[in-house]
């Protein structure tokens, strides 16, 4: 079917949508990262009902479109890799020196230092510091994983398969019927605290996938700080 593009109200808002049909069983709706909102319903959903049912996600969008544009407001500039370049590893701030060696990329304190053979080679220096990042991500990310998992066990959920790359519109992902839990490389900049919030909001994903009232009760009872760790990741530089 032909998309189009409808407008309705929220709370006063206007919100526009792309519409579709396909053969699905249920409304859909989605949030894309630049802030457009795509909506596809089954083939017999009335126009009404559809209008009526983006109408009542006026909050869910909103809040969603502010997510996203707080995210690339804070999205990480594009490094040259030049010495003293400031970057955020686990919170803390460090300043960049490039060395000629091979021991690659390490912390020393408060630097962070790059070694390369050739000191002028951007490509070389990048894959430096990517095999650093991916290595630390990859190390706390695991023991995260391993330490919010025990109460999990014991409500029936495997261990998940554990995954991370880079994304420009959120901090993680659970497939939950795949049993995968993805997290964003770029939580390698904030507090370790921040981290583990995203861990146990994509666990809660195994519990209940979607974010009602039982999933933040949920969220609540395991971690009741959570919502202080959500605002502080939301203002950590560096991210």
């Amino acid at each position: 079917m032909e998309k189009t593009v409808r407008t309705v109200f929220s709370g006063g808002v206007p919100i526009s949508f792309t519409f579709e049909r396909k053969n699905v069983k249920n409304i859909n709706l989605r949030v894309k990262a630049d802030g457009e909102v795509y909506v596809s319903a089954p083939m017999r959903a009335s126009l009404k009902r559809v209008d009526n049912f983006v109408s009542e996600k006026g909050e869910f969008i909103l809040n969603a479109r502010e997510k996203f544009s707080k995210m690339a407001e804070n999205a990480p500039k594009a490094y040259e890799y030049i010495s003293g370049e400031r970057f955020y590893i686990l919170g803390k701030e460090y300043v960049l020196e490039v060395k000629k060696g091979s021991r690659g990329a390490y912390t020393e304190s408060g630097k962070l230092i790059i070694e390369t053979e050739n000191v002028e080679n951007f490509q070389e220096k990048e894959r430096v510091f990517r095999k650093f990042r991916d290595e630390l991500c990859r190390e706390v990310f695991i023991r995260q994983a391993e330490n919010i998992y025990p109460v999990f066990k014991a409500m029936g959920v495997p261990f998940p398969t554990l995954k991370m790359r880079d994304m420009k519109s959120r901090w993680g992902s659970c497939i939950p019927g795949k049993g995968i839990i993805t997290l964003n490389k770029r939580l390698i900049a904030v507090p370790e605290e921040c981290i583990e919030y995203v861990a146990m909001h994509e666990f809660c994903h195994f519990i209940h996938p979607n974010h009602s009232a039982d999933f933040h009760a949920l969220m609540t009872k395991l971690m009741p700080d959570w919502k202080r760790r959500k605002e502080l990741l939301n203002r950590s530089p560096g991210c």
